[in-house]
């Protein structure tokens, strides 16, 4: 599977802490960030991640056009609510693109574990006959 993994600044702990704890499980899968949030879950977990460029810079748009062309299974995006984001645009495109492409899409914590588990019980096995 393809996954995609992006946090706010705000949540880049979080993510990292959420890539330690779930690394056997990701280590499995061809994993995608953006920059910032792809180095620093490497720098704590040596999984391997294709980075593109910071969020704020266009790589939240990059993963955008991977989710066009059915190339990511699932999305965890920590967001910040809190925040107000100059390119709240660009996150608002990511999230209507999950939608429309039927993409298992995680904003929090909670959601992001449930779908990690459910990813290692096998019930995404559907997303392989895309």
């Amino acid at each position: 599977m393809n996954i995609a993994l992006i946090a706010h600044d705000a949540k880049k702990k979080l993510m990292q802490n959420f890539c330690i704890a779930y690394r056997g499980i990701l280590s499995k899968h061809i994993l995608y960030a953006t920059g910032t949030t792809g180095r620093l879950i490497e720098e704590v977990t040596n999984l391997t991640i294709h980075k593109y460029l910071a969020g704020h810079l266009g790589g939240e748009q990059q993963i955008g056009v991977q989710i066009e062309h059915n190339q990511i299974d699932l999305v965890i995006f920590l967001r910040d609510p809190l925040t107000p984001k100059s390119h709240e645009l660009d996150v608002n495109n990511l999230v209507r693109l999950c939608d429309m492409h039927n993409i298992p899409l995680a904003t929090n914590l909670a959601s992001a574990e449930l779908l990690i588990k459910s990813l290692e019980r096998g019930e995404f096995e559907w997303r392989e006959y895309k």
